[in-house]
Parts: C-alpha cells; structure tokens; sequence
C-alpha cells in the first residue's frame, strides 16, 4: 500500500472515463490525504463517492488559482498533505495547476507524481503516426483570427501536432485546418477514449470535415485531434514557391518589408518566415 508523507502535494491522474483505469496507487493516495484540489468538486465528490472515499473538497480553477495556492501552501507548510486531480485524465495537461505546482517549488515544498492516464498520450499511442517527436498544442483559440494565427505559425512544424477541442468546435476546427494545412494532410481523431462511445477515425482533414459534418451524432463527447507533421520534402517545395514569388515582386523594386507581408499572406505564413529569406534573395 502507497504510504503518503506529509507536506507534500501529490498530482494524481485519474481515468479520461473508464473508471477501472483508476491505479492502485492514486487510490491509496486520496485515501490518506488530508484534502483533495479539484478543478470541478461537483464531478471530482462523484469520482470519491465512488471510491467511498470521504475526504475535504478544495476548489481550484482558473480564476482562483493564484489565491488557492497561498492557502494551500500554508496548509502543506503546517504539515498536511493534499492532492490535486483534474476532472480528467493528468492534471496540470490543459487543466489547472501550473501555479500551484510553481508556488510550491518555490517554497521547497515536495511535489510528487501518480502517474495515470492521459488522452494526450492515449490517442497518440493508436494514432499510427510518429511519436519520436510530437507538439502539444492544448484547446486552440475559439475566435476564428486567433486561432488560424496560431495555426498559420504551425505551417512548417514537421512534428505530429496534438490538439484538444470541444464538440462544439470540432467542426470549425477542422475547417481552420484545411484552411491552414490543405484538404489531404492526414489526421486521427479519438472521441470519448474509454468510454462506451469509444470511436477513433483516421482519414484526410477533408475527409474528416465532410464525415463530422454529415454525422451529427459523432459530434459528441470529447475530442484528442492528431495532426500529421509538414513533410520536409513538401516544405522544400513551398520555399521554391517562395523563391518564385519574391523573384517577381524584387524585380518590381518593392520593399523588403512589403515583399514578406505579400508572400507571408499569399502562403498562409508569418511575415518573420519570409523576412530573412527576401533579404537573402535581394542581396545575391
């Protein structure tokens, strides 16, 4: 049986919807200590309830965060022992925690791992993509510029990209990524992971936006979206195209500064892509 310390705040994962993934361990934990951070009470004295575990309920989100963390600090400094749990899955993974976890560190307070599950990592590992490197890009922004922004600044990123996103948003989503990444990138959604409505799809993003689109019911549930890397072969094309572009417009005598805004949003990419390129090319 995991025996816990005092003055120490543990992270517990818990299941992404499969109760049953719940380890031995992260059940021993919350058993013995003194309180438990959740984001969501409500959705975490559930998981408890089921565990028949009673223990003290601390609410900790986005907007008290910063406040919780000195109360908190103070409690482990006395010497109580706590766990944080997310509503799902890792905490601190597009969740919650980050302040805490740094407050404490920067008092010297021990701040320990029971590791679990986690949909990032889940979808990855069936998503038959490269897993060697991989970029984690969370929730992207839900206004339709900030997010094609973010995205546009991902074009060349040769790694597997990983996005969570809300059902809600799927759809525009996807539209931004064709948008960004064209129609025939390859891309791997898993939706409701453990759960009984368990799917996985895999196709290109037109695919992908054409199926959700014509399937209501599938737009349900939570969502892990992986995205194929830039091929670098395809990235060397694209710089050709580029190279063409900017041939043509230095010979019209333009700004540098100009020539890279045209280019940047001719090819969906940021200006300070382009900039060092068009010097290099005005200079040969």
């Amino acid at each position: 049986m995991q025996t816990i310390e005092k003055g120490v705040l543990y992270i517990v994962a818990t299941p992404i919807g499969n109760l049953a993934d719940l380890s031995q361990r992260a059940m021993d934990v919350l058993a013995q200590v003194d309180w438990v951070a959740a984001e969501d009470t409500r959705h975490s004295g559930k998981l408890l309830q089921h565990l028949a575990i009673n223990k003290r309920l601390i609410s900790l989100h986005d907007y008290n965060e910063l406040a919780r963390a000195e109360v908190l600090l103070q409690q482990l400094k006395n010497g109580e022992s706590g766990a944080l749990i997310s509503d799902a899955g890792t905490p601190l993974i597009s969740d919650p925690g980050y302040h805490l976890v740094k407050r404490l560190r920067d008092e010297g307070v021990e701040v320990r791992p029971i590791p679990g599950a986690s949909a990032l990592i889940a979808a990855l590992s069936v998503a038959g993509m490269p897993t060697d490197r991989f970029c984690f890009e969370g929730f992207l922004p839900a206004k339709s510029q900030k997010r094609l922004d973010q995205l546009r600044g991902l074009s060349d990123e040769t790694r597997t990209l990983v996005f969570y996103e809300s059902p809600h948003r799927l759809i525009d989503c996807l539209d931004a990524l064709i948008q960004v990444f064209g129609d025939q990138r390859r891309i791997f959604i898993a939706r409701e992971m453990t759960k009984q409505y368990e799917q996985f799809y895999a196709d290109s993003l037109g695919g992908a936006l054409d199926y959700f689109s014509l399937n209501a019911d599938r737009v349900r549930g939570e969502f892990v979206v992986v995205l194929a890397g830039a091929d670098s072969s395809e990235q060397a094309l694209d710089e050709q195209a580029w190279d063409r572009l900017i041939h043509v417009l230095l010979a019209q005598s333009l700004p540098v500064k100009q020539i890279a805004q045209i280019v940047a949003e001719y090819f969906s990419v940021k200006k300070n892509q382009v900039y060092p390129r068009v010097l290099e090319l005005k200079t040969e």
